[in-house]
């Protein structure tokens, strides 16, 4: 695939999350049911997604494509934490609190809205079974190592946070498809969850856009170059070379190697943002950094892909 076809699959994404900056400076979506639509996706419409993409999936019945997966997300998302915290020590943020929410906001990728959309459109739903079963040690990480780099919380209070709708509906996936009986699985129910995991991606990429839409108001502040520069060093240079390097070195199969090339390309993820505002962190260094990945990641993640599915030996 060319890099002009990855760019056209790439930019509808990006579009979405525009029409979420449009809609919320319109106040077709208010502030104050912001909070009330994100625990929508997050808590019903993804878990729908993760059921009706991972039950009957082929791709899972290899065992590799259950347990490495995981292991991966898991380690390459703590690893970008420990880089991106190592960055933000050195580029003279003003407090602990910033210097925190750096390293979470840069070290984590978008691992869900964006990498799926795109891995369909190429490789179709055993790519996006793989990445969603990946995404379980990403969610695990984040939500533990991520939560304490954050909050500065106990590790007691961290792991509490792992029980959620989204990893609760992974397990149960993977048990139905791991013993084989997902033919069983009424036809309501599959009806059901996919009718409610369809609106996952879009409704997420909107949210995304309107919960960026109010710092437009201070663009000057939106603007710390040292935060921009270290934030793209770290999320579109450094952490991409590492997972390609685990890509092309690691024995797994040819879904988890996909899945690891396009979510070394991806920007920040949002969701930092929101836990920024939640739990003590600063949600402008937050924004800061995620608009900066995303904006240079518009024309950065095809290069990345297409580089990395050759120097991976994949296609």
């Amino acid at each position: 695939m060319t890099i002009r076809e990855l760019f056209i699959l790439i930019l509808p994404v990006f579009a979405v999350i525009a029409v979420g900056v449009a809609l919320r400076r319109l106040r077709w979506i208010e502030e104050v049911s912001e909070p009330s639509l994100i625990r929508l996706v997050v808590n019903v419409c993804m878990p729908c997604l993760v059921f009706d993409t991972i039950v009957g999936n082929p791709a899972l019945r290899t065992p590799g494509n259950l347990l490495v997966p995981p292991m991966a997300g898991f380690l390459t998302t703590v690893a970008g934490f420990a880089v991106a915290y190592f960055a933000a020590k050195r580029i003279g943020l003003g407090d602990a609190r910033e210097v925190r929410t750096f390293a979470l906001t840069a070290g984590v990728c978008n691992y869900s809205y964006l990498p799926f959309p795109i891995l369909g459109g190429l490789w179709g739903a055993h790519a996006q079974g793989v990445m969603l079963v990946h995404n379980m040690g990403v969610d695990t990480a984040l939500w533990s190592v991520g939560m304490l780099v954050l909050t500065g919380a106990s590790p007691l209070a961290g792991w509490r946070r792992l029980v959620t709708p989204m990893l609760a509906s992974l397990f149960v996936s993977v048990a139905i498809d791991t013993a084989g009986v997902s033919e069983y699985v009424p036809g309501l129910v599959r009806s059901l969850a996919h009718a409610l995991g369809v609106c996952a991606v879009p409704v997420g990429l909107v949210m995304t856009g309107a919960s960026l839409a109010d710092y437009l108001d201070h663009p000057i502040e939106l603007l710390h170059r040292n935060v921009a520069i270290a934030a793209c060093v770290v999320r579109l240079l450094v952490m991409p070379a590492l997972m390609l390097c685990l890509a092309r070195g690691l024995p797994c199969s040819v879904e988890l190697k996909r899945v690891l090339v396009v979510e070394a390309a991806m920007p920040a993820a949002v969701i930092p943002i929101i836990l920024a505002r939640y739990y003590g962190g600063q949600p402008l260094t937050s924004v800061q950094v995620v608009l900066a990945t995303t904006c240079v990641g518009i024309f950065a993640s095809p290069l990345w892909i297409r580089a990395g599915l050759a120097w991976v030996g994949v296609s």
